[in-house]
C-alpha cells in the first residue's frame, strides 16, 4: 500500500482524478465527508440509539446523562481527529513528497479519521450491542430459518452474522433513486471506515484483526472492491477472493472508539450508580498515574470534577499511547502485517482490562441493560417476523389483505417485491436496523394492536 493511493480524493461517479493541491482550502474533500454524514438521517438516528446503557435513566439514577450513540459517536469522532493529526505529523515526516508534490497537511488524516469515526456505528440497529444479534438470531434459530435454501451460502451469511459494519458500509455507498453512489464520500474515508474489509464468508479465516468480522454484505461487493482497488488495499492472503488487510487510519478509528468506550461506558456506570465512584476513581488513577498532576487532583473538591479530570487525562494518555503503537509498527502497518487493534500493543493493556472487566461485571450484565436486551430480541423478531412474511407472500403471488396493509406501514423504498429474496430479507433488516429504539417500540406496539 502508499499513500498517495490510500489518501484518494476520487467519489463515486468521478470521471477525473480529485488531486489535493487544487483543493479548496476553505472545504476540503474530506472535510466535505464529515458534514455529508452529521447531516445524513441515518447518522441523526443515533440520538435515541442506546449505546449501552438505555434512554430513560432509571429512576434513582445519580446524574441526568448517559451516552446514546450519536454522542458516543460524537466523542469518538473528536479522539480520532487527534489522533489522525498526531499521526499524520508522523506521516508527513516519513514521507514529505507527500506534503511537497501532493499538498496533503497533518489536517488531511485528522479529518479522514474524524469522519470515518463519526460514521462508524451509523449502521448500528437499536437497543444496544444485542441488535446485531437479535436480527441474526431471528434467521439462525428463529423463523427466518425456513429461508435458507432460498440463498447462496454468502446471502444466508450476512443475514445470521448480520454486522452492524456491513450495514453501515450499506448506507454511505448504497445507491438510490436519484442518489447515486450514496453519501458519495471520498474513497479514503470509506477506507478508514472499512475496520474489516471482507465479505462474510469465509469466517474469520486468520487470526488477523482484519479478519475478525466482515464489513461488506453481498449487495456491496462490487462498491466494495471499486474502492479497496483504487485505494490500493492488499490482497489478504488468507482471503484472497474477497479479502483485504485494513487501510492504516482504520487502525486509528478503531483505536478512538477503543478508548471512548473504554473510559465513556465506565463513566456511564458511575453516573447510574452502578459503579461507586470512590472504586472507580481508584481504577482511573492507575492508568494515568504517570501524568497525573496530585496538586491539582487533591485541590479539586468535588467527585464529579475528579472524575472529570481524569477522564480527560485518560483520553489523552490512551491518543498519545495509539499514535506511539501506530508509529513504532508503521511498516507492519502499511504492509498488512500488524494483526492486532493498536491498545492491544500499548504500554496500559493490563490497566484498560481491568477498566473493562469492571465495565462488563457491573455495567454491561446489569439488569437495568439485561431486561433492555430481552425486550430488543423479541421487538425486533416480531417485526422481521411480520414482514419478512408479508413481503414474501406477495412475491409468491400468497398474499393476503393484511400483507398488503402490512406493507403500507413500511417505507416505499422498503416494498420492493419484484427482487430477489436475498434482496427483500436484507432490506428489511436493515429498515429494522435504521429505527431508533423508542420507533421500534412504537412500530412494534402498533403490529401488535397496542396503539391505533
Amino acid at each position: 500500500m502508499d499513500w498517495e493511493r490510500l489518501l484518494s480524493l476520487k467519489r463515486y461517479g468521478d470521471t477525473h482524478k480529485r488531486l489535493r493541491k487544487e483543493q479548496n482550502e476553505t472545504r476540503l474533500g474530506f472535510e466535505v465527508d464529515y458534514d455529508r454524514i452529521i447531516f445524513s438521517s441515518a447518522f441523526r438516528s443515533l440520538q435515541d440509539k442506546t449505546q449501552v446503557v438505555p434512554m430513560p435513566i432509571s429512576v434513582g439514577s445519580k446524574k441526568s446523562f448517559v451516552h446514546t450513540r450519536l454522542t458516543h459517536s460524537l466523542e469518538v469522532s473528536v479522539v480520532g481527529r487527534s489522533l489522525g493529526r498526531i499521526a499524520g505529523q508522523q506521516i508527513l515526516s516519513k514521507h514529505p513528497y507527500l506534503s511537497e508534490i501532493h499538498g496533503y497537511q497533518f489536517n488531511d488524516f485528522g479529518a479522514i479519521v474524524a469522519a470515518a469515526a463519526l460514521a462508524h456505528d451509523i449502521g448500528n440497529p437499536p437497543f444496544g450491542h444485542s441488535g446485531e444479534k437479535s436480527i441474526g438470531n431471528y434467521f439462525d434459530h428463529g423463523n427466518g430459518k425456513t429461508y435458507k435454501s432460498q440463498l447462496s451460502e454468502k446471502e444466508y451469511q450476512d443475514l445470521v452474522d448480520f454486522e452492524g459494519n456491513a450495514n453501515g458500509f450499506k448506507l454511505l455507498t448504497e445507491s438510490k433513486e436519484g442518489i447515486p453512489g450514496g453519501l458519495r464520500l471520498s474513497y479514503a474515508t470509506l477506507g478508514a471506515f472499512m475496520k474489516y474489509p471482507k465479505e462474510s464468508l469465509p469466517k474469520k479465516p486468520s487470526r488477523h484483526i482484519a479478519d475478525k468480522k466482515f464489513g461488506v454484505f453481498q449487495s456491496e461487493k462490487d462498491i466494495f472492491k471499486e474502492v479497496a482497488e483504487e485505494i490500493g488495499l492488499t490482497k489478504n492472503p488468507s482471503n484472497p477472493d474477497n479479502g483485504f488487510y485494513r487501510h492504516p487510519l482504520a487502525y486509528l478509528v478503531e483505536a478512538a472508539d477503543d478508548i471512548c468506550y473504554t473510559i465513556i461506558d465506565f463513566e456511564d456506570g458511575i453516573n447510574l450508580g452502578l459503579i461507586p465512584e470512590e472504586f472507580a476513581l481508584e481504577y482511573l488513577i492507575n492508568l494515568v498515574k504517570d501524568g497525573i498532576n496530585t496538586k491539582k487532583y487533591n485541590s479539586i473538591a468535588s467527585s464529579s470534577d475528579r472524575l472529570g479530570y481524569l477522564r480527560a487525562l485518560a483520553i489523552n494518555t490512551l491518543i498519545q499511547d495509539a499514535v506511539e503503537v501506530f508509529d513504532r509498527h508503521a511498516e507492519e502497518i502499511i504492509g498488512g502485517q500488524f494483526k492486532s487493534a493498536l491498545l492491544d500493543k500499548g504500554r496500559y493493556q493490563a490497566q484498560i482490562d481491568d477498566i473493562i472487566k469492571l465495565s462488563i461485571e457491573k455495567v454491561y450484565r446489569s439488569q437495568e441493560v439485561i431486561d433492555k436486551e430481552l425486550a430488543g430480541y423479541r421487538i425486533i423478531s416480531d417485526i422481521l417476523d411480520l414482514y419478512t412474511g408479508a413481503l414474501l407472500n406477495i412475491k409468491n403471488g400468497k398474499g393476503t389483505n393484511y400483507d398488503s396493509l402490512l406493507l403500507k406501514s413500511l417505507p416505499d423504498n422498503f416494498r420492493n417485491t419484484e427482487t430477489s429474496v436475498y434482496k427483500i430479507l436484507l432490506d428489511i433488516s436493515c429498515y429494522v436496523a435504521s429505527l431508533s429504539d423508542s420507533a421500534a417500540v412504537h412500530l412494534h406496539n402498533k403490529l401488535m394492536g397496542r396503539e391505533f
